[in-house]
């Protein structure tokens, strides 16, 4: 820090540092606690895909805003984006090294969504609850298949999981594998329309037969037992 003149001033009484102390000190006021950052503005259009392009990295928006203009404040550290004076979003600035991407799922559409959760690690928190048996068969097909090949042939399993219960997905789950060392989607098909099939048949089976001959006369009505 420069040093305060203590000399006297030539052309008048006092000196610098005297100013200081009797003028100018009482004004001072702390530091701010964060230190000030320089902000640039830009505007840019949302992407189809939702995101703003800034410095070759990627923003997301919500999708909500595609196709607009919006208003982007960017710092060293962080980048806000507004829409008609409206904050949307805001994400930590990337940096050189880092995926281009920065995507909050809250600004995805459904479909987005629902694509991003199904993944490897999300397939196999669904087959353990479940049961052991459909746990074991997902690994199978996450080991034995690419990994674009095993999430496809999962989501077909779970359209197909979505209409059974439970206890009818362990059971099946527990068939195809005591039967079949190459376990496919197809063929748990088959062994839980078997397994309706034959659940069906059982409440029928349970269900009393009730024959209705309607309503009939007896001899006594027409005279005949008269002797």
């Amino acid at each position: 820090m420069e040093e305060i003149n203590t000399m006297n001033f030539q052309k008048r009484e006092g000196s610098r540092f005297k100013v200081f102390e009797e003028e100018e000190k009482s004004h001072l006021h702390p530091l701010p606690l964060t230190r000030f950052k320089m902000t640039e503005w830009a505007t840019a259009k949302v992407q189809p895909n939702y995101h703003v392009q800034v410095d070759y990295k990627f923003y997301s928006v919500p999708y909500e805003y595609v196709r607009e203009d919006v208003d982007v404040r960017i710092t060293a550290d962080v980048i806000e984006l507004y829409f008609k004076d409206v904050r949307i979003a805001s994400h930590p600035r990337k940096k050189k090294s880092e995926d281009p991407y920065a995507t909050n799922p809250d600004h995805m559409p459904d479909h987005h969504r629902l694509y991003l959760d199904h993944n490897p690690e999300n397939n196999r928190k669904w087959a353990r609850n479940i049961g052991p048996n459909m746990e074991r068969l997902v690994e199978h097909i996450l080991k034995t298949n690419v990994e674009k090949k095993a999430l496809n042939i999962l989501n077909g399993l779970r359209s197909t999981a979505s209409k059974r219960t439970d206890t009818e997905l362990e059971a099946a789950s527990k068939t195809l594998l005591e039967i079949s060392s190459h376990p496919t989607v197809a063929v748990l098909k088959s062994i839980l329309e078997r397994q309706k099939k034959k659940q069906a048949d059982k409440q029928l089976v349970r269900e009393p037969q009730k024959e209705d001959y309607g309503f009939t006369r007896g001899a006594t009505y027409f005279g005949r037992d008269k002797k």
